[in-house]
Order: structure tokens, then C-alpha cells, then sequence
């Protein structure tokens, strides 16, 4: 069972502060202000989901019993950046662990 966790560094929070703190003189200018976030591999194929979606009864979507790398047709990183200021954001799935590609598509 996981449950330690070690402390934040005494300059973790500093860095939280001064990120605010651009991130406020940004707005007042009004310059972009984004975050940009990747999220876990997901393997791409006949894989159970948890979603739901809409069919008829008795007509279940068959999946694969295991979610195995051998069985996906690839895997998917979804990426995404959000401008604060304008509300506005969009998220992408890459198939490379590069970052150099993920930025240049």
C-alpha cells in the first residue's frame, strides 16, 4: 500500500509564488498566459473503457480481455496547452515520447 510521501522542498513553494506573480503582470499587459500539460501513455485499440456510450441492448462493443502493449495498434499521449487570459486551449495525442517531436507537428 502506498501511503508515504515525502515533503516539499522549502523552495517549492517560492517557485509557486513567483509563477503567480508573472502570471498577474502577463494579464495586466495582456500577454498569453499558458499552461501546458501531458498526461499517462494510453494504448490505442479494442481496450475496455470506463466511459459509456449509447447501443442497444444485447449489442455490446466487443474488447480485448487484457490490455496488453503486443495488442494496441499504438499508444497515445495526449499533451494540451490553455491560455488562462482568453480561455482558450486545445489537446493533442502524440505517439512519440520525444518531446522535440511532440512540439513540432
Amino acid at each position: 500500500m502506498k501511503s508515504k510521501e515525502g515533503g516539499s522542498g522549502p523552495e517549492r513553494d517560492a517557485q509557486f509564488r513567483y509563477i503567480n506573480e508573472q502570471v498577474k503582470k502577463f494579464v495586466v499587459r495582456g500577454d498569453p498566459v499558458i499552461s501546458v500539460d501531458t498526461k499517462k501513455r494510453e494504448l490505442v485499440g479494442d481496450f475496455k473503457n470506463q466511459g459509456k456510450t449509447c447501443r442497444k441492448k444485447g449489442e455490446a462493443k466487443e474488447v480485448n480481455t487484457y490490455d496488453f502493449l503486443s495488442l494496441a495498434v499504438e499508444v497515445g499521449i495526449p499533451y494540451g496547452a490553455y491560455d488562462i487570459n482568453r480561455n482558450e486551449g486545445f489537446v493533442n495525442v502524440g505517439i512519440s515520447r520525444d518531446t522535440s517531436e511532440f512540439w513540432s507537428v
